[in-house]
């Protein structure tokens, strides 16, 4: 699936692009699934924990910010993301069985959909460690005028930005006295054909312009990390990515994780079940 050079240049660079990764079969299917949600959001007038929709918004024409966990929500989108292209490359990237975190099918609408200002991930959903990356697929053709995503190669190695207000506000960006210091000269602009595939490390310094095209820039992004990494729970949108968050993909969790450099052996997740008593635990009742 992916070449030592390739693999070597993500470690470096924090970003790949793999044009044309996707196949027209899960095209196919994914864009179908995607016009169904476009149709039901026909019968709104305000968002709701599905779907994410602009100002303008109407009946006649829609515009779409996004869907909100689609896996949860569709049954192609639940087998691409949990079984398919971005799950494999997921798992090729970072050796091994994966974690997934979350999914989101970002539309940036025609004529004018919104940009994204730079920011990193992790602040959004820290993780017990850097390993979480996410995977984009570009559903149709994506050039200049509609607003691909840009990166900043080798941010992700470097500084991790306070996405703050002066005010002490969450502001989801970074602020525009650091982004003056950032070389976004060496911005590199994604565009590619449908069917592309985009994967940034969670560290990574990114964003993306308006769409000025008549035509709206669907991406659909998957969050995955390696299997001994773990959200840390209380901060930003980890606990509430969907019923599928914590879904390891391709093996099993054993439970070890690193923090500071210290290695350990968790206990069992038993989030489902409940948690033992720490005298039957250790009465070895069963």
């Amino acid at each position: 699936m992916l070449s030592a050079v390739q693999t070597e240049r993500y470690r470096r660079d924090g970003y790949l692009q793999l044009d044309s990764f996707v196949d027209l079969a899960w095209l196919t299917e994914l864009r179908a699934a995607s016009d169904l949600f476009v149709e039901m959001s026909r019968n709104l007038e305000a968002s709701n924990k599905v779907l994410d929709i602009e100002p303008g918004h109407t009946a006649d024409q829609p515009r779409l910010r996004r869907l909100i966990s689609p896996p949860d929500h569709h049954e192609t989108f639940h087998r691409f993301t949990m079984e398919g292209p971005p799950a494999q490359l997921a798992m090729a990237l970072l050796g091994g069985p994966v974690r997934f975190h979350h999914s989101k099918l970002n539309y940036k609408w025609s004529d004018g959909g919104e940009e994204v200002k730079w920011h990193q991930d992790i602040q959004f959903w820290p993780h017990t460690d850097f390993s979480p990356l996410t995977i984009g697929v570009y559903l149709d053709d994506v050039d200049d005028e509609m607003g691909p995503m840009g990166v900043l190669p080798g941010s992700h190695l470097g500084r991790l930005y306070d996405l703050y207000d002066d005010d002490g506000s969450w502001a989801g960006s970074i602020h525009e006295r650091d982004v003056a210091d950032l070389d976004l000269s060496a911005m590199v602009w994604l565009r590619g054909p449908a069917g592309s595939v985009t994967v940034h490390n969670c560290c990574m310094v990114h964003g993306s312009m308006p769409n000025l095209s008549p035509r709206p820039r669907p991406l659909l992004l998957q969050t995955y990390s390696s299997v001994e990494s773990y959200p840390v729970m209380g901060i930003g949108a980890n606990g509430v990515t969907g019923r599928n968050g914590g879904t390891i993909i391709g093996g099993t969790a054993s439970q070890m994780l690193e923090i500071a450099g210290r290695a350990m052996h968790g206990a069992p997740d038993w989030s489902k079940q409940g948690a033992p008593t720490i005298f039957g635990s250790q009465q070895q009742e069963r």
